[in-house]
């Protein structure tokens, strides 16, 4: 196994400007969205009602909308979707830089949020297309720049907030517009036909029926729910965690950065090998449970030191930084193996609608889970027991590692890749056949 730099130059071009892609996306995206709640607060003056409706808005019109962009992006091609949504999302930054009315700041996070359900699908599906049957080894490289988005966003925007909230919106807003120009020019357009050559083209709802249709897709994505349950705790249940070990505002706010410190250093540093090591002792499919597994033991460090009441805060603080670690390893575990699924199981056909279903049906679940968990912690404080929400995360983990190991036992979690006319017809083959990859580059592409 080589190093993330010299796997990620093995790639073909497209596949690298996608990597670099969902780094600057994370980066423009999280430099700006935390202090979002702040300076609507502050500044801007909105009640708290208005500001969760602000908040709400824009989550819905990411996760309620994925369907609508992985449609799109399958009937008008994978490129188109990631400039508009690029697009988009400079036009919403921008308007978050420049007004302070409840409409208008309703329409601005509306379009950041719908702007993510455009290029989100489509950046998958076109990633999955282009690495072919290096798709695990694609989506780990593809995480590391993810994951480095998120450490590195938040940092940036710290900086720019010591001029104003709006500069920094504007700086996000460049860093978007910057990305719509480097997708125009360095991404090739994949060709897309509505359906194989003999099949007539179908209606959208009829493209829905299919993916719905999908048995064992819809049994996966269910099962991966708890998955997306239990790693959103990272940005829930573990900072309000921080909270009550610290008893202060800026204590907490330093154990929460060194949460998202442990989390970043594993994805990035440790990404390659921890698939690497699990493809090899597990296989991709086998590798989903035994990492929700993995998922699910990180919360057994919080519901044995509950609180700081119960051992020392430096006691307690060390079972959060554990169960972060455990989290980030688990995460890094299944993500790779989780989107390679995703493709086996749509068989080649309709991959962004995959993608797209995928992401609303565990949208859906985090919803429910941010939901289920605050009251919980509430609950846990009022019956005195704190460990609660750890030990219903815990179960929550157990039935999802279950799942998935039923799943794989079954061959539920493998489909043949499509063959002969079908195989040419995909989208991987007419992406591959249009990428115009050098003879020279395939001697790099060595065995991972």
């Amino acid at each position: 196994m080589t190093g993330p730099i010299a796997t990620f130059r093995t790639f073909d071009r497209p596949s690298q400007v996608l990597m670099v892609n969902q780094f600057t996306i994370n980066l423009g995206f999280y430099m700006l969205m935390p202090y979002l709640a702040g300076y609507l607060a502050g500044p801007v003056g909105l009640a708290g009602w208005a500001i969760g409706l602000v908040m709400g808005i824009r989550n819905f019109s990411q996760q309620g909308m994925f369907l609508i962009g992985g449609t799109l992006a399958d009937r008008l091609g994978y490129k188109p979707l990631i400039v508009a949504g690029c697009l988009l999302r400079t036009v919403g930054f921008g308007l978050l830089a420049t007004v302070d009315s409840l409409p208008a700041l309703l329409a601005a996070s509306a379009a950041t949020g719908f702007a993510g359900a455009l290029f989100n699908p489509a950046v998958r599906a076109y990633l999955a297309a282009d690495a072919g049957d290096r798709r695990i080894e694609a989506f780990a490289i593809f995480n590391i720049f993810y994951q480095a988005g998120i450490l590195v966003g938040p940092l940036v925007g710290v900086l720019l907030m010591a001029f104003d909230f709006r500069v920094t919106s504007l700086v996000a807003a460049v860093v978007f517009a910057a990305l719509t120009v480097a997708q125009i020019l360095a991404l090739p357009r994949d060709r897309r036909e509505g359906a194989p050559a003999g099949e007539p083209r179908r209606s959208v709802l009829a493209d829905w029926r299919i993916v719905a249709g999908n048995r064992r897709f819809v049994l996966f994505a269910c099962a991966m729910i708890g998955s997306y349950v239990l790693s959103f705790q990272v940005y829930l249940a573990l900072p309000l965690h921080a909270a009550a070990i610290t008893g202060s505002e800026p204590s907490s706010t330093y154990l929460v950065a060194a949460v998202f410190v442990v989390t970043g250093i594993i994805a990035v540093a440790g990404q390659l090998r921890i698939t690497s090591w699990f493809r090899r002792r597990f296989g991709p499919t086998r590798s989903l449970g035994v990492g929700m597994a993995v998922m699910t033991s990180a919360f057994v460090p919080l519901f044995v030191v509950p609180t700081a009441t119960l051992a020392g805060k430096a006691t307690a603080a060390g079972a959060l930084l554990i169960a972060a670690a455990g989290l980030a390893i688990a995460t890094a575990t299944v993500f790779p193996f989780e989107m390679d699924t995703v493709v086996n199981l749509s068989g080649d056909r309709l991959v962004a609608t995959h993608y797209g279903l995928y992401n609303t049906v565990v949208g859906v679940g985090i919803l429910a889970g941010n939901l289920g968990t605050g009251a919980l912690l509430s609950l846990g404080i009022r019956l005195g027991f704190p460990g609660l929400i750890w030990a219903v995360l815990i179960a929550i983990g157990a039935a999802a590692t279950i799942a998935l190991g039923a799943l794989h036992r079954t061959g539920a979690l493998t489909r043949p890749e499509p063959t002969g006319a079908a195989a040419a017809a995909s989208p991987a083959a007419r992406i591959r056949a249009t990428s115009h990859r050098r003879p020279a580059e395939a001697g790099r592409h060595r065995r991972w």
